[in-house]
Order: C-alpha cells, then structure tokens, then sequence
C-alpha cells in the first residue's frame, strides 16, 4: 500500500516535470518564430530614464535592492519547507503537524517584522 502511494507521489512528479520541461520548451521556441524581429530607433533607445547615460556605470546600488534580494531567498526558500509538509500531510503525526504550524509562526513573524520595520517599502 505504501509503496503504491510512494510509486504514485513519483509518477505525478515526473509527470508535472516533464510537462514544464516541454511546455518551456514549446513556449521559447513559440517564441522565437512567432516573434517580429523589428529593431527601429525607439525600441533599441534608452527606456527607462529617458535619456542616454552619461555617468560611470560603475555607481553603487542602493542597499533597498540587496535588501528586497536577500529577503525575496530567504522567505522563498523557507515556503519551500512547505511543499514536503503538504506532500505527506495525510501521514503526518500530530507532532509533526504542531511542529509545521511552529514553523510557520515563525515564518509569518519574520515578515510581520520585516513589513513593521518598513523592509518592504519603497519610498
């Protein structure tokens, strides 16, 4: 029974991978062709301060993009603890589900934290 459950968590991973591999795959080279390849003076231009650089390109970033970076990881990678949490949940103790649930307090107070210490805005 178990190893039935086991084989048919598997095949629909397997299955759900290699659906993305090919709908990317589909989707890029789409893409590629279905596109016009029309390069004229205002799509080449400089867009997004309205004018040409006339400055060093080497000026440093404002700390607010490492910041938002390193929080984007970070909250990324903890909701990435949750997909083998909800995987197994039917055959989870409630000692394993106590100690998720720990987890995610934890998880909501860091961005609770982060939102009140103004981390997130952009002003």
């Amino acid at each position: 029974m178990v190893l039935e459950t086991l084989n048919n968590n598997y095949f629909v991973f397997i299955f759900f991978l290699v659906f993305v591999v090919i709908l990317s795959a589909f989707l890029f080279l789409a893409s590629y062709f279905l596109v016009a390849d029309d390069n004229y003076f205002e799509k080449v231009s400089a867009y997004e301060c309205g004018f040409e650089p006339f400055e060093d390109t080497r000026v440093k970033f404002d700390v607010r993009f490492y910041l938002v970076g390193i929080l984007f990881l970070v909250f990324d990678i903890e909701v990435m603890f949750l997909y083998p949490w909800v995987v197994c949940f039917g055959m989870l103790t409630p000692i394993s589900v106590f100690s998720m649930f720990c987890f995610l307090i934890v998880l909501v107070l860091g961005f609770m934290y982060e939102w009140q210490k103004g981390a997130l805005d952009w002003s």
